[in-house]
């Protein structure tokens, strides 16, 4: 077959699977025949924090990206290989013109990915124009005025799906390609995930910002509430299935609405929705982490925190942890439901790597690639920063240790979650149920659940465990090194309003921070 000279637009998709608010897909569409392209690239796919998980929500949202192409005429390629081997395939096939992509915040192997790919368009003078889709910033200098910067990106009028497109037909996709191609294990999957796709996203938030998110604000933290009360967004802003400068918009539109109406309006929903709002902006907070500062992904904020924990690990414990196994029910519950669904609320990932960090004293980085592979809505640039913050590792805020019989009373008083992801609990009254190593032994072979043989005994004493974290944490964050340290993370990546005012403020909490230890007992 002859060679098609007609100079192409590529849009590569990566984690933007959508067409409303793409403004890649905008641009293109203005240039001339365009290739709406996704690539399975196999060094991904086989990355430590892929599951099949992911690839099943993938394959759910390129699905109706595909669908949504049809209606105007064309359709979406996808490809197997690595970048830029896939695109200079491509490129001898029929001329790309110019690549068009959101810029992306990720891994190391995205990150090497990315610059391979530059090299390959400069080698080739093939212009590639990325755009940002969220609030983080691309060499960002310092801190200063960044909220300011984030809230201006977000008030930009976001984009309408195209109506018209002019699409290349000669290139042959390589179609679907599923778990069970790769050989992934688990290849159907978690049974109980969220599905992908641009629809389930706008429903998701249409449903939280009318319905379900009313007491957002107050039932956030509880296991049992969270999974209506929350958002549920966060697999969806992973992946791209909607902007997050739309999600930002339509709920500014919402609060907007109900203060304007005349009727009767729950007063809750202010209060929940405002604190959405700015948990949206966290959202990028912790992306720019990472943007800033990639080897946080390999290696402690504080290099003063080097050495604390890298050689301590224990594969007995961390695999009972890994299969909730610990003996502490919050714990094990939390673990099983990741397990199972791909998700858990904020508190109770906080309590998973605390107890990893703390009571096991597990090095953070292992336990983060599990729990990367295992979430849904894995974000690197969240996930490592947030491992490191409960990990005590940033070297600038508050160490919490976590309590996993106090979350359990306080956040399951009834036991509802517990009993409904450890069944070998169900008969163990509430009383015992944080702590059912206390049962008397009369009672536990009444009830049915021998500690031991029915449910695991704790993998370690839950107050010696607090009392040599504490320890060993203070040890860390003593001395000149530490408090080096804190200055320049602070100044690096600390949340701050610019202008002087804010300044003696902030110096003053940064040596406050690195002076002593906050050790609460959560």
């Amino acid at each position: 077959m002859a060679r098609d000279n007609t100079p192409i637009q590529v849009v590569w998709l990566k984690r933007d699977l959508r067409t409303v608010d793409h403004r890649p897909l905008v641009e293109a569409a203005r240039c001339g025949p365009v290739l709406v392209l996704y690539v399975y690239e196999p060094s991904l796919i086989y990355s430590p924090e892929f599951h099949a998980a992911h690839l099943i929500f993938i394959n759910e949202s390129l699905a109706e990206l595909d669908r949504a192409l049809g209606s105007l005429g064309g359709s979406l390629v996808r490809k197997v290989g690595e970048i830029p081997q896939v695109f200079a395939a491509l490129h001898r096939e029929q001329p790309i013109h110019a690549i068009w992509s959101h810029q992306e915040t990720g891994s190391d192997l995205t990150y090497s990915r990315d610059k391979r790919l530059a090299v390959w368009c400069r080698e080739n003078a093939v212009p590639w124009t990325e755009f940002p889709q969220n609030g983080v910033k691309r060499c960002l200098h310092n801190r200063n005025g960044w909220a300011t910067g984030w809230a201006r990106r977000m008030s930009e009028t976001a984009l309408e799906a195209p109506h018209a497109m002019t699409f290349v037909h000669s290139i042959r996709s390589d179609g679907k390609i599923t778990p069970a191609d790769f050989e992934l294990a688990e290849p159907l999957g978690k049974p109980g995930a969220q599905r992908g796709g641009e629809t389930a996203a706008w429903h998701t938030l249409d449903d939280f910002l009318t319905v379900r998110g009313v007491a957002y604000r107050k039932a956030m933290s509880s296991p049992v509430s969270a999974w209506e009360s929350c958002s549920r967004l966060s697999p969806h802003l992973a992946w791209g299935t909607i902007s997050l400068r739309a999600v930002w918009q339509q709920t500014v539109a919402r609060i907007g609405e109900m203060r304007a109406s005349g009727a009767a309006v729950d007063p809750r929903w202010f209060g929940s929705l405002r604190s959405f709002e700015g948990r949206l902006r966290w959202h990028c907070h912790f992306m720019q982490k990472l943007e800033d500062e990639p080897a946080i992904e390999f290696r402690n904020f504080s290099r003063a925190c080097d050495g604390l924990r890298e050689e301590s690990m224990n594969t007995e414990r961390f695999s009972a942890w890994q299969r909730g196994e610990t003996g502490y029910p919050m714990v094990d519950a939390c673990m099983r439901a990741v397990l199972a669904t791909g998700w858990i609320n904020f508190r109770m990932r906080a309590m998973l790597a605390s107890f990893s960090a703390y009571h096991l004293w597990q090095h953070w980085r292992e336990p983060a690639v599990f729990l990367g592979r295992h979430f849904l809505d894995f974000e690197p640039g969240i996930h490592f920063s947030q491992f490191q913050m409960q990990s005590g590792t940033t070297g600038i805020n508050t160490i919490r240790i976590y309590s996993p019989i106090k979350q359990a009373t306080d956040q399951d008083p009834d036991g509802i979650f517990i009993r409904q992801w450890i069944p070998e609990l169900a008969r163990v009254p509430v009383c015992w149920l944080a702590e059912p190593h206390k049962i008397p032994p009369l009672l536990q072979k009444e009830i049915g659940c021998v500690i031991g043989r029915d449910y695991p005994a704790p993998v370690v004493d839950h107050l010696t465990a607090y009392r040599e974290a504490k320890q060993r944490i203070h040890l860390a964050r003593g001395g000149d090194l530490a408090r080096t340290e804190a200055w320049r993370i602070q100044e690096k990546h600390g949340s701050r309003k610019s202008g002087l005012q804010q300044e003696k403020k902030r110096q003053q909490k940064v040596k406050a921070q690195s002076e002593r230890v906050q050790g609460e007992l959560f």
